[in-house]
């Protein structure tokens, strides 16, 4: 079984600044961020309804991206930023440490033929957390089982951290999310909480320390 001391150390000091990179301001505490927003349904959505809360979506897909910008560009949602990046250098140049009161990864690319570069496998993973206040959530959603058997493998024994896990019954978050429930096939989510006093090794890293 895994642990912690299996999982390589992650290295922020290597990742270069996204192309084009501006960091960001925040005007609230209430920062959210999701992880491959494909073409920005969710995010979108998410925006209008939680107008108190700032949102910052990022997909790195160009042609997904140039069509999520332009339903933003319609929609004009002033709480949420787009972000055209590789995730892991945007997070680790863009935010301090317990900054996101939310994160989403929904619907992620399973990755059958790397299981390493799976979200909840990746030496990332505790890096996020660190981004992370006390008594945020990410939420993890998949259509395969498999995948979040995983994920909640890797949670109780590796990163050692709370969750629930459920079915999704009414929610239409993503267009993979309708297609799949349209055809019928089951969708989980799990939800994590990071705990008061849950400390990494990056809870102290800002942007250009070294």
């Amino acid at each position: 079984m895994q642990t912690l001391r299996d999982i390589r150390t992650f290295r922020p000091d290597v990742f270069k600044e996204p192309r084009g990179f501006i960091q960001p301001t925040f005007a609230q505490q209430n920062v959210v961020l999701e992880i491959g927003a494909g073409v920005g349904l969710h995010a979108l959505t998410f925006a209008r309804e939680n107008p108190e809360k700032q949102i910052f979506a990022i997909e790195r897909t160009a042609e997904k991206f140039q069509k999520f910008q332009c339903s933003h560009l319609s929609d004009s949602s002033p709480n949420l930023t787009p972000i055209h990046a590789d995730a892991i250098p945007w997070v680790v140049h863009a935010l301090p440490p317990e900054s996101l009161q939310q994160v989403f990864i929904l619907y992620p690319n399973p990755e059958p033929k790397n299981p390493a570069q799976r979200w909840f496998n990746m030496p990332f993973m505790q890096f996020l957390v660190s981004r992370m206040q006390p008594n945020a959530t990410l939420t993890l959603a998949s259509n395969i089982v498999e995948y979040l058997d995983e994920a909640e493998r890797q949670l109780i024994h590796v990163w050692q951290l709370p969750y629930v896990r459920s079915n999704v019954t009414t929610e239409r978050r993503t267009h993979f999310e309708i297609k799949y429930m349209a055809r019928g096939e089951a969708c989980g989510n799990i939800i994590v909480t990071k705990p008061e006093g849950y400390e990494t090794p990056f809870d102290t890293y800002f942007r250009n320390a070294q």
